[in-house]
């Protein structure tokens, strides 16, 4: 196998403008970029398939290369050392001109900018370019123009603006230059839809300044947004970032991951698109910011969710589980077949199937993100208050129905602990959200469901012959999302039924490094899958609220280890590589990673302080759940 078919997931860098996403190697070749947006068709896609398309620079001949974001951004630095000369390639998305603070990513014109300098001595330098539109489907028609060369072919063009010299061989340009102490060069490469006016080429000068104006723009989002200064500060601020950079600025929409189809299993068919936003997992990037960064957006999102969701409830349907970015509901999943896919791992899909799944669980994350965040959201407006209210409401109607629960699991409908426990979230988060929500009068209704349902759980929820809370109502499987009955609050985390669900997760759902599995029991679909760090954060964050100090930061310790040379964590780790798989960079992972951090922090002070673990009893008065 070519090793282009394969490069280690964790070989990659994400690029953002918040509002769509890149991927460069190690080696200088940016292997995925989808314009305008993160769910996009992708321009280049070598990442799942040889001849998906590509943009490499790189020097000719060996080198060593190492590579570090520039401080406080998502800007891209990576040196390359030859046997002649050092060299400094510096990648970005451009945001907008001028973009500061909140407005991070609001007029972001979907420009790749890349510019490698010689630091030292003299090196022999490659450019590759072979944009793929439409995930490989087009091969462009590629001629120079002025300041650059265009690609014509399918819905979009593409200017790629730098020095002349290219030689063209169908598709695909290359061009070899030689650079000196001092001298740079500088590309652009514009997308804009065929029936537009044409793009111009931008300058050297241009590419600099945009450059920069990205470096300031990155860094004052950060110096306003992150103020945490615990355990694992760089890595909390770090995760922070890369959560924004997951965010699609136009709606305050979050993606999952900036991918498709990175696969749970090397060589399997759990290959999924999450470039949409989950209401789950937005809903606790959005708590996860409250610690990491500041969630002043939080306003914005929960309107995108209301609009997108507008009617669902009130009409008597599920809320739907996933929408988006744009608010679309319809996420129709299919194949592409001409496409490898990453290390042979097929089929390719874009769209995801789950859209039409039930899933009782996003009313707790829902508005548990809500309670956490109501001072950011200030006074809410009738169609958001009506919205949140429906989803209480729907909480309390149909927690006792199945569903397919968290982990998405496409077999039958079951009585999932989770999504119990999420509806019990749902109605205690509510409750306390009451005022803010219009809804006093239903506090009595909302308070008799809620307790019908923590006794429900802790009659059919433990399993003495696991000696754990389990997956389902009756199963004797152990589930990893059940360390959330101590994150949300509904038991104490040193309360003896959930030591013991801890302590049966940390020795029943582990492989041998530590690493914590989301279950072991069949879930209908063929192949395994590898451990999940998020999962394994959660099992950090819960020793620490069981006052197990020492085995939390051993948990940490061990999923951080995970994490690559520029701090992404994607979805999983294989078990037998101990690579990264799945999607990247996975939401999900950064933000375990972040509340397991503070929720150490919390652990060291109640310890200096010798007080009791925190207790989420009351709607989360503790800052435990999500934080």
């Amino acid at each position: 196998m070519d090793a282009i078919d394969g490069l280690p997931i964790g070989d990659y860098a994400l690029l953002s403008d918040c509002r769509s996403a890149a991927l460069v190697s190690r080696a200088g070749s940016v292997d995925w970029l989808c314009f305008p947006r993160f769910d996009a068709p992708a321009v280049f896609a070598r990442v799942l398939d040889r001849d998906g398309g590509h943009f490499a620079i790189r020097p000719a001949g060996e080198f060593r290369a190492s590579r570090a974001y520039v401080d406080q951004t998502m800007v891209m630095e990576t040196s390359f050392q030859t046997v002649t000369g050092t060299g400094v390639l510096t990648d970005a998305l451009a945001i907008g001109r001028n973009n500061r603070g909140h407005d991070l990513g609001a007029g972001s014109p979907g420009v790749l900018l890349r510019r490698l300098v010689c630091t030292d001595g003299e090196i022999d330098v490659e450019v590759s370019y072979a944009p793929r539109p439409e995930y490989g489907l087009i091969h462009p028609v590629l001629e120079e123009v002025p300041g650059g060369l265009a690609a014509r072919g399918g819905a979009g063009r593409l200017l790629l603006s730098g020095p002349a010299g290219f030689r063209i061989d169908g598709a695909a340009a290359t061009a070899r230059l030689r650079l000196v102490t001092g001298q740079a060069v500088a590309f652009a490469l514009q997308h804009r839809p065929m029936w537009e006016p044409p793009l111009a080429a931008w300058d050297t000068d241009q590419i600099d300044a945009r450059l920069a104006d990205t470096v300031e723009g990155w860094r004052s989002w950060s110096a306003i947004h992150q103020t945490y200064k615990g355990p694992w500060r760089d890595l909390v601020h770090h995760s922070g970032r890369v959560l924004q950079a997951l965010t699609f600025q136009p709606t305050g929409a979050i993606v999952a991951a900036p991918t498709t189809s990175l696969p749970e299993t090397i060589g399997g068919a759990r290959n999924w698109d999450y470039r949409y936003t989950w209401v789950r997992d937005a809903s606790l990037t959005m708590e996860a910011l409250w610690v990491a960064a500041c969630p002043d957006e939080a306003n914005k999102f929960f309107g995108f969710l209301a609009d997108a969701a507008a009617s669902q409830l009130q009409r008597g349907a599920d809320l739907q589980i996933m929408f988006g970015i744009g608010g679309e509901r319809d996420l129709s999943e299919r194949e592409l077949p001409h496409l490898a896919g990453w290390r042979a791992s097929r089929p390719v899909r874009v769209g995801n199937g789950a859209w039409t799944q039930r899933q009782l669980d996003v009313y707790g994350e829902l508005l548990g993100a809500a309670q956490r965040l109501v001072d950011q959201l200030g006074e809410l407006d009738p169609v958001t208050q009506q919205f949140l209210v429906a989803a209480a409401d729907t909480a309390a109607v149909r927690w006792k129905e199945k569903d397919q629960g968290i982990w998405e699991i496409r077999g039958e409908p079951r009585d999932f602990v989770y999504s119990k426990l999420m509806c019990w979230v749902a109605l205690d988060r509510a409750i306390v959200l009451a005022a803010q929500l219009g809804a006093r009068h239903k506090v009595e209704g909302w308070t008799a469901a809620r307790d019908e349902i923590r006794a429900a759980i802790l009659e059919r929820g433990w399993s003495e012959q696991a000696g754990a809370f389990t997956q389902a109502f009756g199963s004797q499987d152990l589930d990893a999302s059940n360390l959330m009955l101590a994150i949300t609050g509904f038991l104490p985390g040193d309360d003896p039924r959930m030591k013991a669900t801890i302590d049966a997760t940390a020795s029943g759902l582990t492989d041998g490094s530590g690493l914590v599995y989301r279950y072991l029991a069949h879930d209908g679909l063929a192949g395994d899958e590898g451990t999940f760090l998020l999962c394994t954060f959660w099992l950090a964050q819960a020793q620490a609220l069981a006052g197990e100090l020492d085995q939390a930061m051993g948990t940490f310790e061990r999923a951080v280890a995970a994490i690559n040379d520029v701090g992404l964590l994607a979805e999983e780790v294989d078990a037998g590589s101990g690579e990264m798989i799945g999607n990247f960079p996975q939401a999900f992972s950064h933000i375990g990673l972040i509340n397991a951090a503070w929720a150490i922090a919390q652990a060291q002070e109640r310890a200096a302080s010798g007080a009791t673990p925190a207790v989420l009893v009351g709607a989360g008065e503790a800052k435990g759940y999500g934080s």
